[in-house]
């Protein structure tokens, strides 16, 4: 069954989207500053693309991973795409390319700036901010003097000599412990660094040499801005599996995030029955998770777990398995981001265990009744307005909510002019035409309209087949064949809305008829006539046709009716 936006519940967060078929094959990946919203975009009913209705009908699901900013998703969409190779994704958006910063395992190793990182080297990124890679590469270069030369020149380069290389191809020197410095930087490890440019910022301001304090200000910003986006790419993810945890009561979220290769594969969420500690969740997630797949090089988990645990995850992989608790790094980043993409799936869990607010009304109705369900409700209510425009209407409620698609409207055909018969009428036209019976048939009224439906299913062979009730708006009553009336309190909140609901949309219709008559009505033009005068006319001459075959002496004896207002009916109507 195509996926209903009623059924997908994401937070309003930044983050990657998921479509995915009945057999979790990924359809089609995206980023959205808002989740929530971005989602919301693809039921309307004008869609900005034309794969769009085609990607709703193939999809049964939809899935997401929460990111910190947009810049992490954005990063993360490409891998993802590049990863799942998705059927509605646009090739164009999987050959976009982002830089990385790159030093060479060379000899004497080179600081890159480059979209298409050598096989042999260490690699960070990649970047959405291309700007903030560059200041970052320029910082390093200035602070520790790393080549970025094709090749090495005996005599120097132009680098070396204006201080932005310290000329290892003259001088080797300390240049080892220099890239050391650099990699410790990219890994995170940037303090240093960030505490020289602050007390560069502070003498310079001193000074009131502004403008040289906003550079180092701008530095800073821009070093913690590559290192903030390691989130989602780090040189340290080598086939790891992060494990975050969000309870609720007995219910718990377990979402595992695999990286491997420096960036995030995927995730994928499990439900669990959480039994008051932490650790034995946890313990009895992972002994059914890697009973049947290899376990990680690493694992990153909120608690620490029991030797023999240990042991048994070592003979499942066949070498070491090294467990963390990550604390600081980015592996507590990454083991943070599983735990905050938990908190949000544990209330989707919640919201699908326990069903919606429309849901748990019909629950609750059911339970007060003694019935199985009330799933499917169907109410009947008539309007009318003396014996013109007698019309009826039938709606639907499924799980609590009204399924519009379903309601339904009768013009009176018979010469009835009473609720009652026209009601009779109405429920035996619906009764025809159904394939499926509902858990209760609801009408508008009292004892007499339930007296008179019931005699309508026994004559149909229905009455045992199909549970019927009448609500009465005096105190909420419902009655129901055989059983005693029942006062409706909070519990019966869903017979209240059907019976409310019938009444709004039958009166609407009702209205509607009424206004499109008026405009072939000329009474309806008559200044001073209104409905107390216009009842009082049908009363004397006992319908339309009185009305229009009468004088204008007998229009004015007609009480409320004077003898001006009598000219103007005649002349109106001839």
């Amino acid at each position: 069954m195509p996926v209903q936006l009623r059924a997908i519940n994401l937070p309003p967060k930044p983050g990657v989207y998921l479509f995915k078929d009945a057999n979790a094959r990924v359809l089609y990946v995206g980023k959205a500053t808002d989740l929530r919203e971005r989602i919301r975009s693809y039921f309307s009913k004008n869609p900005d693309r034309a794969m769009i209705p085609g990607l709703i009908a193939a999809a049964e699901d939809v899935d997401f991973v929460i990111t910190n900013n947009p810049q992490e998703a954005l990063i993360l969409e490409r891998q993802l795409v590049r990863e799942h190779r998705p059927r509605y994704n646009s090739m164009l958006k999987d050959d976009k390319s982002y830089p990385f910063i790159v030093i060479t395992k060379e000899e004497i190793p080179r600081l890159l700036y480059t979209r298409h990182p050598p096989k042999e080297s260490w690699v960070w990124g990649p970047f959405a901010n291309a700007g903030a890679a560059k200041t970052v590469i320029g910082l390093l270069r200035r602070h520790l003097g790393l080549r970025d030369c094709k090749e090495l020149l005996p005599e120097g380069c132009l680098s070396m000599h204006i201080g932005l290389c310290s000329g290892p191809c003259i001088k080797v020197g300390d240049y080892s412990q220099r890239v050391r410095s650099a990699r410790d930087i990219l890994d995170g490890q940037a303090l240093g660094l960030i505490e020289k440019l602050a007390v560069e910022m502070d003498e310079a301001s001193a000074e009131m040499n502004y403008e040289a304090a906003a550079i180092s200000r701008d530095r800073i910003k821009a070093i913690r801005t590559v290192l903030s986006q390691q989130i989602i790419s780090s040189t340290v993810y080598r086939d790891c599996d992060a494990i975050g945890i969000a309870v609720q009561g007995e219910l718990a979220a377990i979402v595992v995030i695999h990286a491997d290769d420096g960036i995030i594969k995927g995730q994928e969420t499990w439900p669990m029955i959480h039994h008051s500690d932490l650790g034995q969740t946890i313990s009895t997630f992972i002994a059914d998770h890697y009973s049947s797949r290899r376990p990680p090089k690493l694992l990153l988990l909120p608690t620490p777990v029991s030797e023999l645990l240990q042991e048994w995850l070592d003979s499942r992989r066949g070498t070491k398995v090294e467990i963390r608790v990550p604390l600081r790094g980015d592996f507590a980043v990454l083991r943070k981001m599983a735990d905050q993409n938990a908190s949000v799936k544990i209330d989707n869990l919640s919201r699908k265990r326990a069903g919606s607010l429309e849901q748990r009304a019909a629950d609750e109705g059911a339970k007060l009744l003694a019935v199985n369900s009330l799933d499917h409700i169907v109410c009947f209510d008539m309007a009318q307005l003396q014996g013109e425009e007698r019309v009826g209407a039938a709606v639907v409620l499924r799980n609590g909510r009204p399924a519009k698609k379903e309601y339904r409207t009768y013009i009176v055909k018979g010469e009835a002019i009473d609720d009652l018969r026209m009601m009779r009428e109405v429920v035996e036209r619906w009764l025809k035409r159904q394939e499926q019976w509902p858990d209760l048939l609801l009408v508008d009224g009292g004892h007499t309209h339930l007296d008179i439906i019931s005699n309508l299913l026994r004559e149909h062979g229905l009455f045992d087949r199909l549970p019927l009730g009448s609500l009465a708006k005096r105190e909420e009553t419902l009655s129901r064949p055989n059983q005693s009336d029942l006062v409706l309190d909070g519990r019966g909140r869903v017979l209240v809305h059907a019976r409310d609901e019938a009444h709004r949309f039958v009166n609407n219709f009702h209205r509607k008829r009424r206004s499109r008559n008026r405009l072939s009505d000329p009474l309806t033009l008559v200044t001073g006539l209104g409905a107390k005068k216009f009842q009082s006319l049908l009363r004397h001459f006992g319908g339309r046709q009185g009305i229009q075959h009468a004088s204008i002496t007998e229009l004015q004896i007609t009480p409320g009716i004077g003898k001006s207002l009598a000219m103007r009916i005649y002349d109106a109507l001839h």
